[in-house]
């Protein structure tokens, strides 16, 4: 179970992510001004983009957890029950979608920085 405040901070980590509030209540997370998620603090479920192919896999891999989201399904985009949906991948879906939608050079950035701390890590662990 992921509650909608967790949501909200997976995707405002992701770098030069922010929030806007639309539609009413609406938030949408945003690079620039491309959303690449969306959700609502009283809603039990939230999206966020992918690709129609990842939307297939998703939702036959779980469809109590995903679905197609509505007004924007058509493009790929998927709906998640927060109920059920695993932490982990959650985050995992939302840098996906925020990959999807930044500027190529913030990726580029971003990918460098996690291949970093991964060596890293890997070099703390040869020497224990």
């Amino acid at each position: 179970m992921v509650t909608f405040e967790e949501f909200a901070g997976l995707a405002l980590a992701l770098p030069q992510a922010h929030e806007r509030i639309t539609w009413g209540s609406e938030h949408t997370f945003r690079v620039g001004e491309k959303i690449f998620a969306m959700g609502a603090p009283e809603s039990a479920h939230v999206s966020l983009k992918a690709s129609l192919e990842d939307q297939s896999e998703l939702m036959a891999a779980d469809p109590e957890t995903f679905s197609a989201a509505p007004y924007v399904g058509r493009f790929g985009w998927v709906r998640v029950a927060l109920a059920t949906a695993d932490p982990e991948e959650l985050g995992e879906l939302l840098t996906e979608a925020w990959r999807r939608t930044a500027p190529k050079r913030a990726v580029k950035a971003f990918d460098e920085t996690r291949e970093a701390q991964v060596g890293d890590v890997q070099k703390r662990q040869r020497r224990a």
